[in-house]
């Protein structure tokens, strides 16, 4: 009984592989550094949103690569002001940055994250707690900063108004 099925289960085999074979799609310009092929670019428009970012950076280079990241974002949503809104709330080792004090040393940054603020819809706020546990008066934030009582309790509050979390 086995010896009759031994064909059929041969011709199945062969179909399975060949359907495999079918299955698996043809790599263009695979070499052996891209095995796979390489990638293809998806064409996506992208609709302004609200969106809030959780600002918590340990350098000046990470606040850098969020504020980039902030402006290719508005570029996207073409700086629309009656669509789209990023607020950024802060509350790591960048908050110093925003002072009085910080400034000779951090001018270049903050005149650059000021520029951001200037089309209407992107918005800096400042966590209030993370400030005073670092001796930081609100008198002392520019003010192109807004002040808040607390960034986790800001982040809930703007998620609850619809804006989309951003770390």
């Amino acid at each position: 009984m086995k010896r009759n099925n031994r064909p059929l289960t041969r011709l199945l085999l062969i179909l399975l592989a060949a359907a495999s074979l079918l299955a698996t799609p043809l790599v263009v310009g695979a070499d052996d550094n891209l095995p796979w092929g390489s990638a293809e670019k998806m064409d996506r428009q992208y609709d302004p949103r609200k969106v809030v970012y959780d600002v918590y950076t340990s350098s000046p280079s990470e606040l850098e690569g969020v504020l980039d990241r902030v402006s290719m974002l508005n570029n996207i949503y073409e700086a629309d002001p009656f669509e789209s809104h990023i607020v950024l709330v802060l509350h790591g080792a960048e908050v110093p940055y925003f002072t009085r004090d910080e400034f000779g040393e951090h001018e270049e940054l903050m005149r650059r994250a000021r520029s951001l603020t200037q089309a209407g819809n992107i918005e800096f706020r400042m966590c209030e707690a993370s400030a005073r546990l670092r001796g930081i008066d609100v008198e002392d934030v520019h003010g192109f900063v807004n002040v808040v009582p607390m960034a986790d309790a800001e982040i809930i509050e703007l998620q609850h108004e619809g804006y989309l979390l951003m770390q």
